[in-house]
């Protein structure tokens, strides 16, 4: 992507927090702002407050003007219509027509992707992934999404929503899962479910330094693990098992060159990346473990921001593959 091509406004709706920043050609985020979701006022007032952050990170930014609006949100969504459709994150988002409403907001075209997806794009143009034909991404965070990239483009789905690899099996009749199945990598991967089970051990009355935590989360599991505490140890162990046993089988379907990690819980680094990676190596058919690497991201928490930047950048330009 030239480094000319006009700044755009990029907008993230996430369950927790509210993004915006104008992305250059480069990449690079400029008048980045963030803010609390507040889900339970609904989309009419957030998507309000959302929009004036945009306008805040324009003016922030100093850009006189932005070519079109990029937004990033979770699905199930219609990109083609620009509708965001019921998405398990934002209770009451039914058949929200994002696309348009911030098109009016803005006075330019605008365009909406599946915020992994987005995410995936990101990396691949301008993160971890760059440079490579097939790629893999996953952030592991409140929940497990996903994006790939194959053969140099950009994979959406028959109806636009594709790339969900955080819903792969990998225990059939496990967990419960968000999506409505049971055993899904999300139940066991995500930093939801990572203190959700950790906190019915404690529960449950199983003994662990975990107990000293009113509401251990997904980081305390990790840093408790690696301080030798046994419960921590065992969840964390499952934890990097399931997403080992979905990478697998992922690599095998795909043979990507790269999967890029990325997510609030993959801050832990090696005390996941490192048994993930082994995992894969051991497991995996031979000639796609040996093609592949599993890599952190790189582009941090304003990942969908960019990728979102980079979908309004291609609406601007045309373009349509990665």
């Amino acid at each position: 992507m030239e480094h000319d091509v006009p700044p755009v406004l990029s907008l993230d709706i996430g369950g927790t927090k509210l993004a915006a920043g104008v992305v250059t050609g480069d990449g690079l985020i400029h008048g980045w702002q963030l803010a609390p979701t507040r889900r339970e006022e609904g989309p009419r007032r957030v998507l309000s407050r959302l929009f004036d952050l945009g306008r805040k990170a324009v003016a922030e930014a100093g850009a006189p003007e932005v070519a079109a609006v990029g937004i990033s949100c979770g699905g199930p969504l219609d990109t083609a219509t620009g509708v965001v459709q019921c998405p398990p994150h934002l209770p009451g988002w039914i058949d929200v027509p994002v696309v348009a409403l911030a098109a009016e907001a803005f006075g330019v075209a605008a365009v909406i992707e599946n915020d992994a997806t987005a995410a995936a794009l990101g990396e691949h143009r301008y993160g971890a992934g760059r440079g490579t034909t097939t790629m893999l991404y996953l952030t592991i965070s409140t929940g497990v999404g996903g994006g790939s990239v194959i053969g140099g483009r950009l994979h959406r789905g028959a109806a636009g929503n594709g790339g969900e690899l955080g819903h792969v099996m990998v225990r059939p009749g496990g967990r419960p899962c968000t999506c409505g199945r049971n055993g899904c990598l999300e139940a066991y991967a995500s930093g939801t479910a990572i203190a959700e089970r950790a906190r019915e051990a404690l529960a449950a009355g199983r003994p662990s330094s975990l107990s000293s935590i009113e509401l251990p989360t997904a980081e305390d599991v990790s840093l408790a693990a690696a301080a030798g505490d046994p419960l921590a140890a065992e969840i964390w162990d499952e934890t990097t098992w399931a997403l080992g046993s979905a990478l697998t089988d992922l690599v095998n379907a795909f043979e990507p060159e790269l999967v890029v990690l990325g997510g609030g819980v993959t801050r832990s680094g090696a005390r996941l990346l490192d048994p993930v990676a082994a995992a894969v190596a051991r497991d995996a058919m031979p000639p796609a473990a040996r093609a592949v690497r599993i890599e952190p991201a790189r582009l941090g928490a304003g990942v969908c921001v960019v990728g979102a930047g980079a979908v309004a950048h291609d609406l601007v330009s045309g373009k349509t593959d990665a």
